[in-house]
């Protein structure tokens, strides 16, 4: 693990994680616009979609929601 990088790269990565490795994902990060704001967009909305899973998976949603699916079975047979 603490070999350093090698000294040259290789003329083509035949490999994904050669590919990976050889990805210039700094400066896509540093010169584009749409990672930044995507990195953001993904940062800001994450504690939106928790307190919405939340409020989804609580007991009394899904008690309601089975009680709601048992009326709808016994409707039908």
């Amino acid at each position: 693990m603490s070999d350093p990088a090698p000294g040259r790269p290789m003329k083509y990565p035949y490999t994904f994680s050669a590919k990976v490795a050889q990805f210039p994902m700094k400066f896509y990060v540093q010169n584009q616009w749409i990672w930044r704001y995507w990195m953001i967009g993904i940062a800001v909305s994450f504690p939106v979609f928790v307190k919405i899973h939340k409020m989804a998976n609580s007991p009394e949603n899904v008690s309601k929601w089975a009680e709601m699916r048992k009326k709808e079975a016994a409707a039908h047979h």
